[in-house]
This record gives C-alpha cells, structure tokens and sequence, in this order.
C-alpha cells in the first residue's frame, strides 16, 4: 500500500513541528523513500511507486520526539531512513506518511578504550575518522563504509566486513547499547543493553527509533590488500576456508568470487585479473603478511595483486578490496549490466564447501558464484552472494528452490518484510516489544508481517540466524499472507 491510498493531516503535522525542517517537493521526498531496493528486479516492480508524503529532518533527540508525538496523535506512519543504503526497501514508506531522516544526528559522542558511542546519522567512514587518533577502528562495517549510517547500520544490517574475525551483528558483544525513542503519545526513552539490543537491531525501526548506538573497538591496521587466483573455484573455497581458519593471521575479509566475475565487472583493478582465474580477496593486518605469503604458497596461490607491492601512482583510482566484496560486488556488476541480480545464501557448517561446489557446478554462469567468509558461532562458514543473470521471476524462484533443496538457507532480497527477507526472521520478543513501544503500529509499517499476521508460522523448518529465535519457534500456526 502506497501513500496514494491513504491520506493524512500533513497541513496538521505541519502547525504541530513549528520550526522542526521538513520538506514537501514531490522529487525530494521520492527521492529520500528510496534505498536500493532496485537491486531487486522484483522490489523494482513492486515498490517504484512507493514515496512518503513528507520528510521530517529532525537536528535533535528533542526534535525527534517531538516528530513521533505529533505523528502519533495524527495517526501518521513513520519510516525513518540513515543513509539510504539498504538493499530489500527497509527504508520505504509502504503506507506514505513520513520519512524520518536522521542524517542530522551525525555527532561522534564518545570515544574511549574498546568502544564508541555515537547518534545514528553518524557516517560509518566519520566515526572511525575520529578512532583513528586512539589506533581504534569499528569491528564490523558494510561494504558501504563511506556512505552508510552507523544507526542504519544497526537497524537493517547484519554483519559485513570484519566478520571473518568478529562474527555479526547477531553476536552479543557486537552492539554494546541502543539508545531508542519509543512511538507512543508521549514518547519514552529507552537504554536497551546486552540481549535487549537485538530487539531493535535489524528491526528495520519497526519497533523503534535508534537515536545513539555504542558499538565495541578493535585496534586499528593499515590493512593490507591481496587478491590471490586459483584455476580450480573448489581450491579457491578450500583455500579461504583454511585461511579463516588461520587465527594468528590477522583479517578484516576473506572473500571468493568466481570468474569470470572479476574480470568483467572489476574494471579500475582488471589488469591485475587474468582470464579464467577464480579470485579471493584478502585483507590481512601488516604483521601477517610473512605468515600470509607462507600460507598462501602452501596452497599454490598465485598473488595477483597486493597493495603494500605497488606504488602511489599506481595505486591512485582503486577503489578498497572491501568495495569488490559483499553487496558491492553485486552493485559493481549492475553498473556494467543492468540485467544483474542476486541472492543471499548461508552455507550450513560443516559442510559449507562440498555445497557451495555443488550448487556453482550446477548453475554455472547462470549464478556465478560469490562467497563471503564468515565467523558463524565460533565456526568458519560461508555466506553466499551469488550474482543471477535475471531472465524472470518465476526462475529466480526457481533457483531459490534448488539452493533450498540442497539444505541451503535462502535470505531471500526480493522480498521487503523482515520474516522473508533480511537476515532474520521476527520472533515473538520482538513482536512484544513493538506492542509496547509502537502500540499503533505506525513505525515502518508492512513490513513485520507478524504485526498483522500473529499467527505467522516462525517454526516452518527454516534457519535461524539468530539463535534466540529458536526458542519461539513452533509456537504458531498457518503463515499468515504477507502482502
């Protein structure tokens, strides 16, 4: 549902924010209802004509407040947005209303030994800027460093790069606080620590608006880049498997991704990718590399390219490993071909090789495989990005279908709820908690479907990433329709 079946007091809302920005151009508030949902060709079809009817630029906790007051008493849904950076539509207004833009709460608030507390608009990129004079850096980042928000982040990511040593946002010790503003009459502040964050955390801000987030510290490398090729794409996983394995070698990512993936989308490092050779992608601490160049002889890798080997002037223009990795491998071939898709996949542990081989031999060019080494409950496993070459959507369901059969989990992107799609699936905890901090349910409404849908089966068989979930599962009855 879209905004033009519904309509609200905005000239109301308007009267009750007095002086608090806010922004009615048709072309701006479309503009600030989108992420990259148009990674999806089905979310492509699906919520183009979504749009807000206005956007709310609050500068402070207190303008937020007062934001989720006023909407409250107009009865008027509220989305809120980071940076925009979200894949699956998390940041859209299904229902219009207001968009909640919290890029103006960008202050780093505290820097200490082993952790950081800073508001959600804060840019991920800016709040290690300012680590960086106490040799600390944020554990975890997506591949959209430069551009995401830390509080975006949190509420629509999973892990990412650093996860290979830190594990994901799921793990507790990965957010240390939320600060959140509850949706109700007179808006109430919350502290949530420990397991109580994961309430909120990759909620979509369905059940809360993240005002501050205090996230742990690690020290901080001037990482060293490599990409190693391998003829075989089963030695390739074998290799970064082992090299997960390897915890004296330090590492921020340990990525595959098949060819010839690399040398048709990967164009500013392409001198560097042979025809035919399967990449992995590598980012290592400045103490490992002996151990690094060790290992990798062990295995018969060929170092193609490391950046602690080249010089200034050839260095300038490429972009960072991590930005060949995770879903920018995925945006990385959309530039070049719009015809690009993806799916997200987890290979189930111990078996994570033998089926990511199985599935590559099977699809071959029509899903080029990508994998994304992972610390998955103190275990190395996979996740799967593979691209899809987009032919329609009922073979893309298809393909889901046979990833499922071989006992691989799919986290499907073409859909925008929390419980198909993302990277988790809503538990009656969470569900709780939005009774009692969005009683209404006028945050980022559409897309729990268990808020409509009580009843919506969480026990059908499926993977829980989180493993919390599991304790609620088998609870419920027939799944409830999400659309």
């Amino acid at each position: 549902m879209t905004s033009a079946a519904k309509s609200y007091d905005i000239a109301g809302l308007k009267a009750r924010l007095g002086g608090i920005r806010t922004e009615e151009n048709p072309a701006l508030v479309r503009q600030k209802s989108r992420d990259f949902y148009w990674y999806s060709p089905t979310l492509k079809r699906q919520l183009d004509a979504v749009s807000g009817d206005i956007v709310a630029f609050p500068a402070s906790e207190a303008e937020v407040l007062a934001i989720l007051a006023a909407c409250h008493a107009l009865a008027i849904p509220v989305t809120p947005r980071g940076a925009g950076t979200g894949n699956y539509g998390q940041a859209m207004p299904l229902d219009g209303g207001l968009v909640l833009d919290l890029s103006g709460l960008d202050k780093v608030l505290e820097i200490v030994p082993g952790r950081v507390r800073a508001q959600a608009g804060a840019l991920i990129a800016d709040i290690d800027a300012a680590c960086a004079a106490s040799g600390q850096e944020l554990r975890l980042h997506p591949s959209t460093y430069r551009t995401a928000s830390i509080g975006g982040f949190v509420a629509g990511g999973s892990g990412g790069v650093g996860s290979i040593s830190w594990g994901g946002l799921r793990d507790l010790g990965n957010i240390v606080s939320l600060r959140i503003a509850t949706m109700e009459a007179t808006p109430r502040i919350l502290e949530l620590t420990g397991e109580e964050v994961q309430t909120v955390s990759h909620a979509y801000g369905t059940n809360g608006i993240i005002l501050e987030v205090e996230m742990p510290l690690a020290p901080a490398y001037g990482w060293t880049e490599a990409i190693i090729g391998f003829e075989d794409f089963g030695e390739a996983a074998a290799y970064a498997n082992a090299l997960g394995e390897q915890d004296a070698i330090l590492k921020k990512l340990v990525s595959v991704i098949a060819a010839p993936v690399p040398q048709s989308y990967f164009l500013r490092h392409r001198k560097y990718l042979p025809d035919g050779l399967h990449i992995v992608l590598v980012m290592l601490a400045p103490v490992a590399r002996a151990a690094f160049e060790s290992f990798t002889k062990r295995w018969n890798g060929r170092t193609l390219y490391r950046s602690d080997l080249v010089g200034p002037e050839e260095a300038k223009g490429l972009p960072p490993l991590y930005e060949l990795a995770w879903n920018h491998t995925t945006l990385r071939a959309l530039r070049v071909d719009p015809a690009i898709t993806y799916l997200q996949t987890l290979y189930p542990f111990p078996n994570q090789l033998s089926l990511a081989e199985q599935v590559h031999a099977r699809l071959g060019d029509e899903a080029p495989a990508h994998l994304e080494f992972v610390r998955f409950d103190g275990k190395i496993t996979s996740f799967g990005l593979p691209l899809i070459r987009f032919t329609s959507e009922a073979r893309l369901e298809e393909i889901v279908a046979l990833h499922e059969d071989l006992g691989i989990p799919v986290f499907n992107p073409h859909r925008y709820t929390l419980e198909e799609g993302g990277m988790k699936q809503t538990d009656a905890a969470q569900l709780a908690f939005k009774r009692e901090a969005d009683p209404q349910g006028l945050l980022n409404p559409g897309k729990m479907i268990a808020w409509a849908h009580p009843d919506f089966d969480l026990g059908a068989g499926r993977t829980y990433l989180f493993l919390g979930l599991e304790r609620h599962a088998g609870r419920a009855g027939a799944p409830g329709d999400p659309t």
